[in-house]
């Protein structure tokens, strides 16, 4: 009976999950004084009780009041309440960027406030720390920069990197996310500035998901930049030499894998906006030997995939529909390429066709124009999506979406270039008399 009831206790606590600042257990901290309030895991602020500033070293050292966690909170939001009154009519990007300071100084000494702050109000902070404001952020990083957050692996690293992983303090890593700031967002190589992407996006994991934050690590892997205007920038923080190609590149990236899988061998490893030729060598490399995968080409392809998916059910119709679909994808990106594999894959599963079949329904744009085998210079990543000439009756190689959407008269039109301008004002109305006529 004893053993039922704390099987039905321990149940019912795994379903709740309740987020409190209250530790039904003695939390152990090896440190003791300035140690404490310098440490974001470990700081409460002002919130320390007289009884735990006397056993851990810290009374004299913060002002003799103590605020609870809740009047924190309530500061807190006033302040931030305050910088949106102040700021009204300023510029969208100054004003973003003082919203990200404030919430990245609130992170920078106070983790359990931060994300008691970003999921109680993750609809309006969610823009802040992640999409569109990380752009801002990757772009100015080094000006911005204060306190370094995650693990940066560099080049100059080589043979370094086992021991080097052992650095990080904590014991147990779930989620790793990683970038080379490639392709950052639709903003190109921004070269160690990357780093912002892989925290804003465990932020979100954490607020949004329930992970643990003193589990995750955000990683740049800096193997140097083409970003001309960076290497001449003498605030930059990263390697000041072109980026690494080929066997060189492979290198960095196999030994920190090993290094990571060494000491968190069940750690997952998500890819971020790497650029399209090493998104795809990378992933094809280490999936079937290391827990990983990559955002830009799976978990954009499954997000996809189900609207698509969920599209043809809302209309009443059978899903069997979707395989005799003409689908249009705009941008041949890792996005865009991953959405199309895995599309392919759907279609050719549903219909029972092979996959060089299904892809006669497929048709990809980049920033040159519809992609065709005509193509000089065809990328290699591209070319099993280009068409032949005399399968796009009526049209070209490269060319514009509005010749592909009058033309073919697709049942979709999906948008994942960075590109700006391809979806113009002259698209929209041939969109809406197809959506009339379907």
């Amino acid at each position: 009976m004893w053993k039922l009831a704390r099987l039905v206790a321990a149940s019912n606590f795994r379903r709740a999950r309740p987020f409190s600042t209250a530790i039904p257990l003695p939390c152990i901290v090896h440190k003791r004084g300035a140690d404490i309030l310098h440490d974001p895991w470990f700081n409460k602020d002002t919130g320390f009780p007289l009884t735990e500033r006397d056993r851990l070293g810290l009374r004299g050292l913060l002002p003799p009041r103590v605020i609870s966690f809740q009047q924190q909170y309530a500061r807190f939001m006033e302040s931030y309440r305050s910088l949106e009154r102040n700021t009204m009519g300023q510029p969208e990007g100054v004003v973003s960027l003082a919203k990200w300071r404030i919430l990245n100084r609130l992170h920078d000494r106070n983790e359990t406030l931060y994300y008691r702050v970003l999921i109680d109000n993750i609809k309006d902070f969610a823009p802040v720390i992640y999409t569109p404001t990380v752009g801002l952020v990757c772009q100015n990083y080094s000006g911005l920069f204060r306190r370094p957050r995650g693990m940066y692996f560099s080049a100059k690293d080589k043979g370094e990197m086992m021991s080097m992983i052992y650095n990080w303090p904590a014991h147990q890593v779930d989620m790793i996310v990683i970038t080379d700031g490639s392709r950052i967002l639709g903003l190109g190589d921004l070269g160690v500035q990357g780093i912002g992407i892989p925290i804003g996006k465990l932020d979100m994991y954490v607020a949004a998901a329930g992970i643990n934050p003193q589990r995750v690590l955000p990683i740049m892997l800096d193997v140097g930049t083409n970003n001309k205007k960076l290497l001449e920038d003498p605030l930059y923080l990263g390697l000041r030499q072109p980026r690494l190609e080929g066997a060189e590149y492979l290198a960095i990236v196999d030994e920190f894998m090993e290094a990571v899988h060494t000491r968190w061998p069940k750690a997952i490893v998500q890819f971020e906006d790497f650029q399209a030729k090493w998104a795809f060598e990378t992933l094809e490399r280490y999936r079937g030997r290391f827990c990983m995968f990559n955002d830009d080409v799976q978990g954009t392809a499954g997000v996809a995939l189900a609207g698509l998916l969920g599209t043809v059910r809302a209309q009443g119709r059978p899903l069997s529909d979707f395989s005799n679909q003409k689908i249009v994808v705009v941008g041949a990106g890792s996005a865009g390429l991953g959405v199309l594999k895995m599309a392919v894959q759907a279609v050719s599963r549903m219909s029972g066709n092979n996959e060089t079949s299904a892809k006669k329904q497929f048709f990809v744009l980049d920033k040159d124009g519809l992609i065709t085998k005509a193509r000089k210079n065809l990328d290699p990543a591209a070319a099993p999506f280009a068409k032949e000439l005399a399968d796009v009756e009526g049209l070209r190689e490269g060319s514009s979406l509005i010749e592909v959407v009058k033309t073919l008269k697709p049942h979709v039109l999906l948008g994942l270039s960075g590109v700006g301008g391809i979806f113009n004002e002259e698209v929209k109305p041939l969109l809406y008399l197809k959506f009339e006529q379907a």
